[in-house]
């Protein structure tokens, strides 16, 4: 084989021969080890692709695909990191034993590698099939803690998704009959690469079909109103590196894949061969769960499905800059989600460490860490105002100009996107006075050391980096992007 075909599979193979070997391994403190050294080496093989110019025959390995691979491996290698501690805090309180932990490792490293394979695989079907991985070992992570609303979360997880991937199946079926005529029979026209170019020469009904079923049922996994209402809970019962890894991550995956139909319609569309314009209802649902989520932010007292609601906004934000299409706004899209997905995990994991030092996870519980806690006090606001969009960090400039392309390209939908922006941001900044300021409540753990909060710190770093002065290689890498596919 040669070294792209070896580096190829090691993303794919890796993870899934770590989650064999970590469900075998009887020593939590091992495989939790084991856990940072699986995601470490699908990190550098991810990270390798791009850098090498290395593109094996069997992966997609086009800018999208690799950058959001790299992206989804960086996360899951600092979340693994993270979570060494947290699950010493967990066996400490007695929340989580010796089996539950393997199946913890296992379906950790199951997750990690269905999402790059979602991300890179070539094949339409295979993609689904991934995805459908993804969403079994997540609900299985979710109802890990064993409690009643941590199972009822999961089967609401599971239902709903399962629900959306089964829309997402059938939509795959059509999309395969409607560019079969001009692809041929067989695996050439389930070839991701192939569907951009056929879509002028597409049967344009059968497009239009396929695209509604995979809007809805990919929406679902991307958070989208009204397909969102599995998030909240599933961040609030689950496991918080769990919640670092599907903030972003699995929203990622999802919006890309709405991204490709994005294009294959616009293509047919343009041709005059009968494709409905994507933009506008790709535009509606993700302007829909800006503002729903914007504003249900006012109504959550637990801190974990506020984040969980403010995720869902951020989600509605990128998809909202796809819809609108045209490279400028899809570079915006794109860098939007980036830094999403690296602000969010950071303030998952403050979150998580601060429910666990305080022994509660409702706002009333956080409040007043800046005088007991300065550290990590400091670590969640920073976090929480990168996610909040506010300068000097990165989510400023991809908020700046997504509101800038708005204004050049629909001018009308200016104002409620900005109004979703400012009421979200608003609700960010007064929760975080709170969470500083408020009446303190006694500690019921350790504070985390410096080696907890070093990959919160690293992920704050690259968002307050691309916010400042974004590197030309990486600028010109993601203008090429999104060129290709916006």
């Amino acid at each position: 084989m040669t070294a792209a075909g070896i580096v190829g599979a090691a993303v794919i193979a890796v993870p899934m021969l770590a989650a064999a070997l970590l469900a075998l391994l009887p020593d939590w403190r091992l495989a939790a080890w084991g856990n940072v050294l699986a995601a470490l080496v699908a990190f550098l093989a991810a990270a390798a692709m791009p850098l090498l110019g290395l593109h094996p025959f069997f992966l997609l390995t086009d800018g999208l695909a690799e950058h959001l691979a790299v992206l989804t491996a960086f996360v899951g290698l600092t979340t693994a990191w993270y979570s060494r501690g947290y699950v010493a805090v967990e066996v400490d309180a007695g929340r989580l034993d010796a089996p539950r932990l393997r199946l913890y490792h296992a379906t950790f490293q199951v997750l990690l590698g269905a999402l790059l394979l979602a991300l890179l695989a070539v094949n339409t079907g295979v993609t689904w099939v991934a995805m459908e991985a993804a969403t079994i070992a997540a609900v299985l992570v979710v109802q890990l803690p064993r409690t009643a609303e941590a199972i009822e979360a999961s089967w609401k997880y599971f239902l709903l998704c399962g629900v959306g991937i089964a829309l997402a199946l059938f939509g795959t079926v059509v999309l395969y009959l409607a560019v079969e005529p001009s692809l041929g029979r067989g695996f050439p026209a389930m070839r991701w690469d192939a569907l951009a170019t056929a879509g002028a020469h597409s049967n344009g009904v059968l497009l239009n079909l396929a695209f509604v079923f995979l809007l809805l049922g990919y929406g679902t996994k991307a958070a989208l109103a009204p397909l969102h209402t599995w998030m909240p809970d599933a961040h609030a019962e689950g496991p918080t590196p769990m919640s670092a890894v599907l903030s972003g991550s699995i929203l990622n995956v999802a919006l890309a894949i709405i991204l490709r139909l994005r294009g294959v319609l616009a293509a047919n569309a343009a041709a005059g061969a009968g494709a409905i314009d994507p933009g506008p209802p790709i535009m509606a649902l993700g302007l829909a769960s800006l503002l729903l989520a914007a504003f249900g932010l006012w109504r959550r007292r637990d801190v974990k499905r506020f984040f969980a609601l403010s995720t869902i906004e951020q989600s509605g934000v990128a998809a909202y800059a796809f819809g609108l299409g045209g490279p400028f706004a899809v570079f915006a899209g794109l860098l939007h989600l980036t830094l999403h997905t690296l602000a969010k995990a950071a303030v998952f994991q403050c979150v998580g460490r601060a429910a666990q030092l305080r022994g509660g996870q409702k706002f009333a519980d956080l409040g007043g860490l800046l005088a007991g806690h300065r550290r990590l006090a400091l670590t969640l606001g920073l976090g929480v105002i990168a996610v909040a969009g506010l300068p000097p960090f990165g989510l400023f400039v991809s908020e700046f100009l997504i509101v800038s392309a708005t204004i050049l390209r629909a001018p009308l939908l200016a104002l409620p996107l900005g109004i979703g922006l400012v009421v979200g941001t608003w609700a960010l900044v007064a929760r975080l006075q709170g969470l500083w300021l408020g009446e303190a409540t006694p500690d019921r753990g350790l504070a985390p050391g410096l080696g907890m909060l070093a990959p919160v710190w690293l992920h704050l770093a690259i968002v307050l980096v691309l916010g400042l002065a974004m590197p030309l290689p990486l600028a010109s890498w993601m203008r090429g992007i999104a060129a290709a596919v916006g």
